[in-house]
């Protein structure tokens, strides 16, 4: 009995039966309509389905290899979050940015830049300097490609990795919201601000290396400003004048020798 006593003690002493701790819980697929709906904002912010553009659902479910079901689903998110534009007895198509739309997104990814830079410079140690060195050597390259997706992914890496030195973690989530719009507007002035643009990038790591978090803020305040410019520039101008084709050597300073901008850096 007494031996009987004691097993029965460690039986009530024992954890009771369930699922263990260690077993997470089983990931769901992706439901279809949300992969539509990633494709669909992919290649609008890509240029692949250009601003104006008339999306016919019958089309779009054929190259997606699904039902007009969830593309339908798809382009009635699109429209309230603003890429697409539903129009009645015309169908969807493709939002048409406008001069206001382009001024809200940059006052706040201009917001962000600036404290992004000024974290990064406070924070930023060699091996994170050498970083930014190599994706802007990557981004010159991408603007002698001449090839726009190139150069706009090259910018969304650099500003990536900048907030990823700043250590910031809930400001790096708010950059990684507007993210997505600023590739769309910005690949329409990727051509004119060409290596303007990395001339700007190569002023902000300087900055970020010497710690100098006012002047980080300061570049990084100006960048944002000379893209707004470039986008409101006539776009004939964009194209032929203003700051000139996708490597921007029309738009280069005149008296620059032999048409290379001033402080670039390494070519």
């Amino acid at each position: 009995m007494g031996e009987m006593g004691e097993r029965t003690d460690v039986t009530a002493d024992a954890k009771p039966a369930g699922v263990p701790a260690f077993i997470s819980p089983v990931t769901r697929p992706v439901p279809l309509r949300q992969s539509v709906y990633e494709a669909l904002v992919e290649l609008v912010v890509g240029g692949r389905l250009g601003p104006g553009e008339h999306l016919v659902e019958t089309e779009l479910a054929r190259q997606l290899g699904v039902s007009r079901q969830p593309v339908r689903e798809a382009l009635h998110r699109l429209e309230a979050e603003g890429w697409v534009d539903l129009r009645p007895n015309q169908g969807a198509f493709v939002h048409v940015p406008t001069q206001h739309e382009v001024d809200q997104l940059l006052d706040v990814r201009e917001l962000l830049e600036m404290q992004t830079a000024r974290l990064a410079a406070r924070s930023a140690g060699p091996g994170a300097v050498a970083r930014l060195r190599a994706l802007w050597h990557d981004g010159e390259a991408a603007v002698e490609s001449g090839q726009t997706e190139r150069v706009v992914a090259a910018n969304n890496k650099f500003h990536a990795e900048l907030a990823l030195i700043a250590g910031n973690a809930v400001l790096a989530d708010l950059a990684g919201i507007v993210s997505r719009r600023v590739r769309w507007y910005y690949r329409q002035v990727a051509p004119a601000r060409g290596h303007e643009s990395w001339t700007e990038h190569w002023e902000l790591i300087d900055a970020v290396e010497a710690g100098d978090e006012a002047r980080a803020a300061e570049i990084a305040r100006k960048h944002t400003e000379r893209t707004r410019s470039a986008y409101h520039e006539p776009a004939e101008g964009r194209a032929n004048g203003g700051a000139g084709t996708l490597d921007g050597r029309a738009g280069r300073d005149a008296n620059t020798p032999n048409g290379k901008v001033r402080g670039a850096g390494p070519r």
